[in-house]
């Protein structure tokens, strides 16, 4: 027994990183020797996954409530910046993805037919839906993971509860405490859920599947890799007068990692908040900030709605004029910021953008089917994109508030003896 509770020690205080590197590479070997063990073992990825969706929702809600219910009165923060910041980073990222897409055009694989279908009002209908999930029934939106109606009732419970007692605020805090604790111990199970993952996509699809789709998979992640190493930095710079990459960098290998292999932005933010904490920032603009860009900063969502919408219209043979690009441009960013905070979810708003062209429902849906037989590389990219970047920009408004006061920055260096993906 006492051997069983040393290994099962030494795997909870052991590095996440190399323990889901082992995972990948332990669900390669299992796929190509006994494939049939591999599609079995896709039981434990599929159960890391629900418990991910399933604890999320939940997340996102308790937190953002009780971090604006405990916030001190007349504390400053920086969030109007953050927000800024987050909005003009998705629209960067739509507008590369549209550059990226002009320059290496990608075809797919596709069955045309016949229907014909007119597109709706475009931009004004992205707005319309986006308006009724904020006042969706607040059960509802937790039950169906509509992450836009679960920020709107957390935000105006916290607003409410400021009025609250201290006993009910220490509650809220605590039942923070307490989620936050359960979905990091669903993050230490993520080799796991990876090994079960890995094992049963490369079983079932192959290697040859994610081939096929190589151009396209290269279009997205150089698109996400510019973002990631040029326009953020660019951002940072601009906010901060200082050399960008030591905190670009410190974000990548800690949030980033993480949030590449579990598929959630909304599971990543105790990471981000004890990034956020070790890089001595904020407290009380990043509890606020960090689940709110897991919502809305969706810069890699943007670019994902972007190069597989401009993929099928490419293939389609539909002409693209910089006019209707940059509306794309606007309509991606604005739905990205209404993509679930879970694996998978930006793929289902590219029919929406294809509706743009007039592209018939039965094509989009095929080129939604191509999103999830690529989304092992795509929305690991993607979401350790959008993940990252919350706590880059979180940082970089709190270093230009702090450069504009005269305190001194704080600085991503300090941050790096002590900080690790193993504190998850």
């Amino acid at each position: 027994m006492s051997g069983v509770m040393n290994i099962v020690k030494r795997i909870g205080s052991g590095s996440l990183v190399t323990q889901i590197v082992m995972g990948i590479i332990a669900g390669t070997i299992l796929a190509v020797v006994a494939p049939e063990a591999a599609k079995s073992a896709g039981l434990l990825g599929g159960l890391f996954i629900k418990a991910l969706k399933a604890v999320a929702p939940i997340l996102v809600f308790v937190i953002v409530a009780s971090s604006i219910a405990n916030q001190k009165s007349g504390a400053h923060t920086n969030m109007r910046a953050i927000v800024s910041l987050y909005l003009v980073g998705t629209f960067m990222a739509a507008l590369v993805a549209v550059t990226m897409s002009f320059l290496f055009p990608t075809e797919m694989t596709l069955v045309v037919s016949n229907t014909a279908t007119t597109p709706p009002g475009g931009i004004g209908e992205v707005l319309n839906t986006l308006l009724f999930k904020v006042v969706d029934n607040p059960v509802n939106a937790l039950m169906t993971a509509n992450y836009i109606g679960i920020l709107g009732w957390g935000i105006a419970l916290g607003i409410f509860f400021r009025a609250a007692g201290e006993t009910t605020k220490t509650f809220l805090s605590d039942l923070a405490a307490g989620v936050s604790g359960i979905v990091k111990l669903v993050i230490r199970f993520a080799p796991f859920g990876i090994f079960g993952l890995v094992a049963n996509t490369i079983a079932t699809t192959g290697f040859s599947a994610l081939a096929g789709y190589s151009h396209l998979i290269m279009v997205l992640l150089m698109s996400m890799a510019i973002i990631a190493l040029v326009v953020n930095p660019a951002i940072v710079w601009y906010k901060t007068r200082k050399n960008p990459y030591p905190l670009v960098f410190q974000c990548l290998r800690i949030s980033g990692i993480t949030a590449f292999f579990t598929r959630s932005s909304a599971a990543n933010i105790p990471v981000n908040m004890d990034l956020c904490k070790r890089l001595d920032l904020n407290e009380d603009t990043y509890s606020v900030s960090i689940p709110l860009g897991a919502t809305i900063n969706m810069g890699g969502a943007a670019i994902t709605i972007t190069v597989m919408t401009l993929a099928a219209v490419h293939t389609l043979g539909i002409p693209v004029d910089m006019g209707t690009a940059l509306l794309l441009s606007i309509i991606a960013s604005v739905s990205a910021c209404g993509a679930s905070g879970v694996a998978g979810g930006s793929l289902l708003l590219i029919p929406l953008a294809c509706s743009l062209f007039g592209v018939p429902a039965d094509i989009s849906m095929q080129v939604v089917a191509a999103g999830f037989i690529i989304g092992v590389i795509q929305d690991s990219a993607e979401t350790a994109l959008n993940s990252s970047t919350d706590v880059i920009f979180t940082a970089a408004a709190d270093m230009a508030a702090a450069k504009n006061s005269g305190q001194a920055m704080p600085d991503a260096n300090a941050a790096r003896p002590t900080v690790g993906v193993k504190s998850v």
